[in-house]
């Protein structure tokens, strides 16, 4: 069974680049606190790590 990400965005975007504030959006994420979940892919875990200052993950 593949693994899945829980995503949650723990700082706010306001002070953010405009690319940082693209890939919180391409995940799903829109607002502080809020949390949702995706398969464990390379390509999540790249998006992840561009903006891991402004969010937490833990693995399910």
């Amino acid at each position: 069974m593949a693994k899945r990400l829980k995503i949650t965005q723990v700082r706010s975007s306001n002070d953010s680049i405009q690319k940082q504030k693209r890939t919180l959006q391409a995940l799903g994420l829109r607002k502080m606190h809020q949390t949702v979940t995706h398969k464990d892919t390379p390509q999540i875990r790249g998006m992840i790590s561009k903006v891991r200052h402004l969010v937490e993950m833990e693995e399910e």
